[in-house]
C-alpha cells in the first residue's frame, strides 16, 4: 500500500532523531549501541522505498533506482560507515516524501474536483419536490436549483435568472448571468437566483465528469521523454552495478587504491550515479502541468499532447463555433417557389431543420419556432449529410436543405440572389442555406455570426509565433473569405467535406509540419483524429470531444495560447532538469574518482540534485 506524503515524512523525520541519537550515544558514550539507532533509523527511514523499489523489481522483473540506494546503503554500513549510509537512507526518505508530495497533490485537485459534483439534486415531479441522487437524473427531467447549491447536472434553464460561477471548470472567477434557455453545467454553483433546469445530459455524459476522466487519464499516461528515462534507467542501474563492482576489483588488484578505499569509493559510485534526478526530471513537471491546466479549464487526454503542442507551427480552425460564436442568427429569408405556398412550405422546413444539431440549423428553428411550432409534418425519410446539410422527403417531396453544393445552386446564380442582401453588412460572415423542393429552388435564408472577441487577439498572439493559421469550413466561398478576412487568418479553406479537412491536415503532415486541429462539430472529428493534436471546444459535440486530445472546457481561444505557453514551459524546464541532473552526476563521478568525495557530501549532492528538480517541476503549478 502507498504510504501518503505526510506519512513518509514522518517517517523520515523519525529517522533523523534516530540518527542524531546515534550520533549522540557515538560521541559521548563510547557505547557499542549507537549501532542499534542506526539499525532502526535505516528500518524506519528506508521502509517507504524499500518496498517501493522490491515491488517495483518484482512487477517489472528489473532492478531500479531504489534498489541502489538501498545496496549503496547497506554497503557503507558493511565497511563501518554507520552514519553516512544512515544519512542516504534520510535524505532519499526526504527527496520521497517530497516527490509523493508533488503526486499526491495533483491527486488532491482531482479530488477537489470531485468533491464539487453534488450528489443529490431536486427533482419536480408533478407539484413535489423530491430529493433524488444526482446520477439517477436523467434527460428531460426537470429539477429545482436554490441560491447557494451548485447544479447537479447539464442542461437548459427553463425558468428562473441567476449568477453562476463556473470557476471549477473554466477558471474565470467572473460569474455568468444566466436566464431562460441558457445552458448550465454540472458542479458550477448557483449564487443569487431560484433556478428551473431541463436535464439534457445523464451524470456521466456531463461535461463536469468527462473533465474529471481526462484529467484521470493524462496522469495515468507518461510522455515519451519519460518513457524514454524509463527505459534507460532499467539498463543504467546495470551499467552502475557492474561500474561499482570493477571500482571495488581493478584499482584494489593494481594496487592504484587499497581495497578499503576501493570499496569506500564503490559505495560512493552507487550513491553519485544513481539517476533518482533524471527520472524525476519530467514526471513531476508534468503532473505540475495537467492540474495547472485543468484549473484553467484546459484538459488534456495524455502527456504527450501537453509534450507536443509546443512544436505545433500550424493550426487549421472550423469556422462555426470555433472561430465565431457558434450562435448564428437569421438576418434574411425569402420564400421563392413558385407553386408551393410558404405557410404550407415553412412547417416542412421547420420539421426537418428540427432533427438536426448543426448551429445554422438552430438559427432557422429560432426563426421558424414562434409561428410554426405547433404545425409540423411527418417524415417518410431523414438523411444527415457531414458538411452539407440534410435531405428528406415529405408530403410526397424530396426536399434538401443545405449548401449550394448539396441544392445544385451555382456560383454565379447564388451571387445573384444576395447581392442586394449583403451590400450593407461589414461585422459578421453571412452563410446562405438553401432549401429545394425536388431540385427547385423554394428558400433561401442569410445567415449571420459573429467572430468571437478573443479570436482576433488569438489569431494576432498566434502569428507572433510564427505558427501558420488556417480556416476549413463548410461555408461557400464568399461566407468563408469574410470571416477569413475578419479573423485574419492565413488561409481559408471553404466548401470543405469532412475528408477534405483531413486531406488538408494530412498534406500539411506531410510538409513535416506539426499540426494541430481545432472544431467542435462531428464534421471536424475526422480531422481531430488525424491532427498532431486534436482540439475540442467544450459546448461542442461529443463526437469532436471524445476524438480530441484536447478538450478547451469554456469557448474560449485565449485558452490555447494559455496550453501552449504552459507547453512551452514544460518543454523548458524538463530540459532544464535534464541538463542539471546528468551534469550533477558527471560532477559528482569525477569527484569521487579524484577522490575529493566524500560519501556524505556525495548524499548531499545526489539527493540535493534530486530535490531541486522536483521543486522546479512544482513551478508549473502556478501560471
Amino acid at each position: 500500500m502507498e504510504l501518503s506524503a505526510r506519512t513518509q515524512l514522518i517517517l523520515a523525520t523519525t529517522a533523523g532523531c534516530l540518527i542524531l541519537s546515534a550520533w549522540l550515544v557515538e560521541t559521548y558514550s563510547q557505547s557499542p549501541f549507537y549501532v542499534l539507532f542506526y539499525i532502526l533509523a535505516f528500518i524506519v527511514g528506508g521502509y517507504a522505498k524499500a518496498v517501493e523499489g522490491i515491488q517495483g523489481s518484482i512487477e517489472e522483473k528489473q532492478l531500479n533506482v531504489e534498489l541502489l540506494m538501498m545496496f549503496a546503503a547497506i554497503g557503507s554500513a558493511a565497511i563501518g560507515y554507520w552514519g553516512e549510509g544512515a544519512v542516504l537512507i534520510l535524505i532519499f526518505a526526504y527527496s520521497g516524501a517530497l516527490e509523493s508530495y508533488t503526486l499526491q497533490k495533483s491527486d488532491k485537485e482531482i479530488k477537489s474536483l470531485i468533491s464539487l459534483q453534488p450528489e443529490e439534486a431536486w427533482l419536480i415531479s408533478g407539484d413535489q419536490e423530491i430529493r433524488v441522487n444526482a446520477s439517477s437524473l436523467e434527460p428531460g427531467n426537470l429539477i429545482k436549483v436554490k441560491p447557494g447549491e451548485r447544479i447537479p447536472a447539464d442542461g437548459i434553464v427553463m425558468k428562473g435568472k441567476s449568477f453562476v460561477n463556473e470557476s471549477a471548470l473554466t477558471g474565470e472567477s467572473f460569474a455568468r448571468e444566466i436566464e431562460l434557455s441558457s445552458e448550465v453545467l454540472a458542479g458550477t454553483l448557483n449564487q443569487t437566483g431560484l433556478l428551473e433546469v431541463s436535464v439534457t445530459k445523464h451524470m456521466k455524459d456531463s461535461v463536469f465528469q468527462r473533465m474529471i476522466d481526462l484529467v484521470n487519464r493524462a496522469q495515468s499516461e507518461a510522455p515519451p521523454v519519460q518513457r524514454k528515462i524509463e527505459e534507460f534507467e532499467a539498463k543504467y542501474v546495470l551499467f552502475v552495478l557492474l561500474a561499482a563492482a570493477l571500482t571495488v576489483l581493478v584499482p584494489g588488484s593494481t594496487g592504484m587504491w587499497s581495497y578499503s578505499e576501493s570499496l569506500y569509493r564503490a559505495c560512493v559510485l552507487l550513491v553519485v550515479a544513481s539517476p533518482c534526478a533524471l527520472v524525476a526530471s519530467t514526471m513531476p513537471a508534468l503532473l505540475a502541468s495537467l492540474s495547472n491546466a485543468a484549473k484553467q479549464g484546459i484538459l488534456f487526454k495524455s502527456g504527450v499532447f501537453l509534450e507536443k503542442l509546443s512544436m505545433v507551427n500550424v493550426i487549421a480552425f472550423d469556422k462555426t463555433g470555433t472561430l465565431t460564436e457558434g450562435n448564428p442568427s437569421v438576418t434574411e429569408v425569402k420564400y421563392v417557389h413558385p407553386s408551393i405556398k410558404e405557410e404550407i412550405l415553412v412547417p416542412i422546413i421547420y420539421t426537418i431543420e428540427k432533427n438536426s444539431t448543426h448551429p445554422l440549423a438552430k438559427a432557422i428553428l429560432n426563426k421558424l419556432e414562434p409561428d410554426y411550432k405547433d404545425n409540423q409534418k411527418e417524415l417518410i425519410s431523414y438523411e444527415d449529410i457531414p458538411g452539407l446539410g440534410v435531405k428528406a422527403e415529405a408530403a410526397g417531396i424530396q426536399w434538401k436543405i443545405g449548401s449550394r453544393e448539396l441544392t445544385g445552386i451555382t456560383e454565379k446564380r447564388e451571387s445573384k440572389l444576395i447581392e442586394d442582401l449583403t451590400r450593407d453588412n461589414e461585422v459578421t460572415g453571412q452563410t446562405v442555406v438553401y432549401v429545394t423542393a425536388d431540385h427547385e429552388l423554394a428558400a433561401y435564408f442569410l445567415i449571420g455570426d459573429t467572430v468571437r472577441d478573443e479570436t482576433i487577439d488569438a489569431i494576432e498572439a498566434l502569428k507572433q509565433k510564427q505558427i501558420l493559421t488556417l480556416m476549413l469550413t463548410g461555408d461557400s466561398k464568399r461566407g468563408a473569405e469574410m470571416i477569413g478576412r475578419l479573423a485574419k487568418v492565413d488561409e481559408v479553406g471553404y466548401s470543405c467535406m469532412p475528408e477534405d479537412k483531413v486531406n488538408t491536415v494530412k498534406r500539411w503532415k506531410e510538409r513535416q509540419a506539426v499540426v494541430a486541429m481545432i472544431g467542435d462539430g462531428v464534421n471536424d472529428a475526422p480531422a481531430l483524429a488525424v491532427a498532431d493534436v486534436g482540439v475540442a471546444m467544450g459546448m461542442g459535440s461529443d463526437a469532436a470531444i471524445e476524438t480530441a486530445d484536447v478538450v478547451l472546457v469554456k469557448n474560449d481561444l485565449s485558452k490555447l495560447l494559455y496550453a501552449m505557453r504552459l507547453s512551452e514551459r514544460l518543454s523548458k524546464i524538463v530540459k532544464q532538469n535534464i541538463i542539471f541532473s546528468i551534469g550533477v552526476i558527471l560532477f559528482l563521478l569525477l569527484a569521487n574518482f579524484f577522490q575529493v568525495l566524500t560519501l556524505p557530501f556525495g548524499v548531499i549532492g545526489h539527493e540535493g540534485s534530486t530535490i531541486l528538480v522536483i521543486l522546479n517541476g512544482l513551478r508549473l503549478l502556478k501560471g
